[in-house]
């Protein structure tokens, strides 16, 4: 059986007064990409930041088989990766400088960069084909290329799960095929990666589907399940058909 990533157990969130995250019970396996999808408004980041331990909720999440509250603080940053929608980061910071703040659960306080915090950092930015760019302030960058920047942050703390939140935003479609073969990269290497995608193609590339609608999982499945497909489609309200092109399973808008 394979050890669970993490493992979340009867979660209740809300926001303002509104509960968003009725009970949600999920098991997300190590070495895995788990893609949540769904339509606007069923919780999907609302449940990743849950998951993270950024949002205040009623329930338990385990990280990597320990029990909740086993990893804390700067301990829990080591092993635990995030990307969240919308960061931002000071202007004045260059490219090298952001993506080196990946490396701060790795340092003694107050301490200077290792050895090994450079070169995590440089081996992220060329991941994300931002190595070029290091030295430029993030105020001097596209949208997309600050993404990738925020991408190499998160790449740079070399945690066991990383978690992404719409993690292609910004990206055009050449860079989120490079986005697609850096995440089966990690995973091929044991890394546990779970995203929130509204790109269903794209998700569908993933292991495994997390369908929400409603604050609820509807449905977790493997993404190459006709079970899967027929939840995905139900939960869009029979608007998109699951198909296969080309080897690969894709979302195609259902114009009749």
């Amino acid at each position: 059986m394979n050890q669970s990533a993490i493992c979340a157990q009867a979660i209740r969130a809300s926001l303002g007064n509104a509960e968003v995250l009725h009970g949600i019970d999920l098991d997300l396996p190590v070495g895995r990409w788990t893609s949540i999808v769904g339509p606007n408004g069923a919780g999907k980041s609302t449940l990743l930041k849950a998951l993270a331990g950024l949002l205040p909720h009623d329930g338990d999440v385990s990280l990597l088989g320990c029990p909740p509250g086993h990893f804390r603080g700067r301990q829990k940053a080591r092993h635990l990766a995030w990307l969240g929608q919308n960061e931002s980061s000071a202007d004045d910071l260059t490219a090298y400088d952001v993506a080196l703040l990946g490396r701060l659960p790795h340092q003694p306080w107050l301490a200077p960069p290792s050895a090994a915090d450079h070169a995590a950092v440089e081996q992220a930015l060329r991941a994300t084909q931002a190595w070029d760019w290091r030295e430029r302030p993030l105020s001097h960058l596209s949208g997309g290329e600050r993404q990738r920047v925020l991408l190499a942050r998160a790449l740079a703390v070399q945690a066991e799960v990383l978690l992404m939140d719409e993690p292609l935003a910004n990206l055009d479609p050449p860079h989120q095929v490079d986005w697609l073969l850096l995440v089966r990269e990690l995973v091929k290497n044991g890394k546990t990666v779970v995203s929130v995608l509204h790109e269903l193609s794209l998700a569908l590339q993933a292991d495994e589907l997390v369908i929400m609608a409603a604050g609820r999982v509807t449905h977790h499945g493997a993404c190459a399940d006709a079970a899967t497909h027929r939840a995905l489609e139900q939960v869009f309200d029979n608007r998109i058909h699951i198909q296969q092109v080309a080897g690969q399973w894709l979302s195609l808008p259902k114009l009749s």
